[in-house]
């Protein structure tokens, strides 16, 4: 197979230009250094000689750019963004961009529970004890917290953070989310009923993860 000097590429209708040096040099194990390795036939558009990807192309400057430069705008992206990111980066088995992205989430995370008013424990603590009323958490910097799997209900978490708490599995029946900070919040499965959510204001619900939540028909209103 002929080895292309220059690779265009075609991504849900946006067009980039490299090289194959960059493509197979920093990163010679990736998906991307396979394609043009001259190993393999990779079928272009006859008219034009694109290269066309199934991937959405919103970041795919940023895996260029890696691939170029060994740099990515990690620090100045929502973690959002830096989980799409990283979604791109193991689909193209980058494996230096997938480490760094995972160093730096992981470190953030640490940063995060380090600055918590409680932890897991001690809510776990809150919630065995609680004698004749709700446990009330009003507003409780719980950043970062995995309270998967955990008994909460009626627990008051009005006014929280909840910035990337995982409730994975939870139980919620009765709790209270009225105006709390839930960016990058994980109800996955979790257990909640209408009256949880309800007509409570989530002011920030920012990459939140609802995936196979149960939750009973619940009103995720604006308006509490």
């Amino acid at each position: 197979m002929t080895t292309y000097s220059n690779a265009l590429f075609f991504q849900c209708g946006k067009k980039f230009c490299t090289s194959v040096d960059t493509l197979t040099h920093r990163e010679p194990h990736s998906m991307l250094a396979a394609m043009f390795s001259g190993r393999h036939t990779v079928c272009k558009e006859s008219d034009k000689g694109y290269v066309f990807i199934d991937r959405d192309g919103k970041h795919f400057r940023h895996i260029l750019n890696w691939l170029r430069d060994g740099v990515a705008p990690i620090l100045n992206l929502s973690d959002l963004e830096r989980v799409e990111i990283l979604r791109e980066a193991e689909y193209y088995q980058l494996l230096g961009l997938v480490d760094m992205i995972n160093v730096f989430l992981n470190n953030k995370k640490k940063d995060e529970q380090t600055e918590t008013d409680l932890t897991c424990t001690d809510i776990i603590k809150c919630v065995h004890y609680a004698v004749g009323g709700r446990v009330k958490l009003i507003g409780a910097n719980l950043s970062g917290l995995d309270l998967s799997k955990l008994h909460l209900r009626e627990v008051d978490f009005s006014f929280a953070s909840l910035k990337n708490v995982i409730f994975s599995y939870a139980n919620l029946h009765g709790a209270k989310f009225c105006e709390v900070d839930a960016e990058n919040i994980s109800f996955r499965n979790a257990k909640l009923s209408q009256k949880d959510v309800s007509s409570q204001k989530l002011i920030n619900l920012r990459g939140a993860l609802l995936a196979g939540a149960n939750l009973q028909s619940a009103n995720l209103a604006l308006n509490c």
